[in-house]
């Protein structure tokens, strides 16, 4: 390995462990779905990554960047996603009918389908226009400045997703554990209540914060 990838590693871990939307919906969806929801939340995530990441490498993002209205307008849409998630979590938790499915073993994990979290972690990455910012200004850095290929930006954002996913996937067990633990009905729902203001939170300033 090269100095100035092992520097790219170094911050990206630091970046990656650095709770932000990714991780909001990745805690939402392992207290709705147990360690399943979390994990192909982690999938989806790192699959937006992915292509954010390729995107980057062909000058994609570039574009989106240089365009005000279009990256308004994706912040719009992933803030706005971001708090119907919340609010859905939100009204999950303070229905009144829900004390009873929570309370039987196991009904956490049959309220969210593998799809559907697959879905949620890929569409709330890939409406999150700062992560094509955040690459755009990043991998730059990192490859040669002569002689840059599409291969040498591609490796950097995949490895990027690939930390992701595994630094998601063990956040999620260590969620999934401690909800094993706190399973009780009141619990529960308090956190996912939790969880769902975050969420609403991080929409609207997704959503409003200058660029």
């Amino acid at each position: 390995m090269t100095p100035s990838f092992l520097a790219f590693i170094g911050i990206a871990l630091i970046v990656i462990v650095t709770p932000g939307p990714d991780t909001a919906v990745t805690t939402r969806n392992v207290f709705v779905g147990g360690m399943r929801g979390g994990v192909f939340t982690s999938l989806g995530v790192a699959t937006g990554l992915s292509i954010w990441a390729l995107a980057a490498s062909a000058g994609i993002t570039a574009l989106l960047v240089a365009s005000e209205p279009l990256f308004v307008a994706l912040k719009i849409v992933g803030g706005a996603y971001l708090v119907y998630l919340g609010i859905q979590s939100l009204v999950s938790a303070f229905r009144a009918g829900d004390w009873k499915v929570l309370a039987e073993a196991g009904a956490a994990r049959r309220r969210l389908g593998a799809a559907a979290a697959y879905r949620q972690g890929l569409i709330s990455d890939l409406s999150n226009p700062k992560i094509a910012a955040f690459f755009t200004s990043l991998l730059p850095q990192f490859v040669p400045q002569q002689g840059a290929t599409f291969a040498d930006f591609a490796m950097l954002g995949i490895t990027f997703a690939a930390i992701t996913l595994a630094w998601l996937i063990f956040y999620s067990w260590i969620i999934a554990t401690a909800g094993n633990v706190l399973a009780r009905p009141r619990i529960r729902r308090v956190l996912e209540a939790v969880m769902g203001a975050v969420l609403v939170a991080l929409g609207i300033r997704l959503a409003t914060e200058p660029r």
